[in-house]
């Protein structure tokens, strides 16, 4: 199983920005996903997070600027970040909560870091 995550890059403040995370493999259910994050000098930090039925928790840094989004169908999950502040840089992590086949039940899967960088 593996996470893909896509579509950091470079923004000018206030601009927005929308990542994406597929889960792949063979895969039996998916429960939580969310996204993290990890500037530079600071230790990771929880950005949002979705469970299966759709609801929705935000730090309270991104509340009203971000959204996270899941089409279960695809195993998929993405946010969109809207006006973006040179805080918001960081490396984006995607994360899944979820049972492989094979395995005993469910457990904790990492996409790999995206930069994100938002210039004044």
């Amino acid at each position: 199983v593996q996470l893909q995550a896509s579509g950091g890059g470079l923004v000018q403040a206030g601009g927005s920005l929308r990542l994406s995370c597929a889960a792949s493999g063979s895969i039996f259910s998916v429960d939580d996903l969310a996204w993290f994050r990890v500037a530079s000098g600071k230790a990771r930090g929880l950005v949002a997070t979705i469970t299966r039925d759709g609801a929705t928790k935000y730090a309270d840094s991104v509340k009203g600027r971000f959204s996270i989004s899941r089409d279960n169908a695809k195993n998929t999950v993405a946010l969109q970040m809207n006006r973006l502040n040179p805080e918001d840089t960081a490396v984006y992590y995607c994360y899944a909560d979820l049972w492989a086949v094979g395995t005993p039940g469910a457990g904790s899967y990492w996409g790999r870091g995206t930069q994100v960088t938002v210039s004044s």
